[in-house]
């Protein structure tokens, strides 16, 4: 057989996605505890303003299952609160607290040194990289 995964680019980028998801996990991890679900839901409330689970699920590609579990702990932690949806009664909108909106500024800090670290790492080979993926997210 010919097939060689190590050359497969669908495989390679998959392999360093994760490598470097968990490296900035262990750094907001470190930071306030959070898991990846958790990050992702309060980064993209922080962008977002009020959504429901549902939305937070399609755009943060994790299940709503764990989504839902995520937003909970959260809620707990007082992160986030849950209201009835603006538009859909059937559907809880999620919002970050002022803690939430304190948290998400020292992890948007953390999370900006972070990349700004990987970029001077990849180096001249940045740009392209960043133009790749453009091309393939579309």
């Amino acid at each position: 057989m010919s097939f060689d995964l190590d050359g497969f680019l669908p495989y390679r980028l998959a392999v360093a996605a994760a490598q470097v998801s968990r490296r900035f996990a262990a750094l907001y991890e470190a930071e306030a505890g959070l898991s990846i679900p958790e990050w992702r839901v309060l980064a993209h409330l922080g962008k977002s303003g009020p959504v429901s689970v549902r939305d937070i699920t399609q755009r943060v590609n994790l299940d709503k299952s764990v989504v839902s579990r995520a937003a909970t702990r959260l809620e707990q932690a007082g992160h986030l609160r849950k209201s009835g949806h603006d538009s859909d009664q059937r559907l809880v909108a999620l919002e970050l607290t002022e803690d939430g909106r304190a948290l998400m500024a020292r992890l948007g800090r953390i999370a900006d040194t972070f990349q700004a670290e990987l970029l001077a790492e990849l180096g001249e080979d940045a740009a392209p990289l960043l133009r790749a993926l453009d091309r393939l997210g579309r």
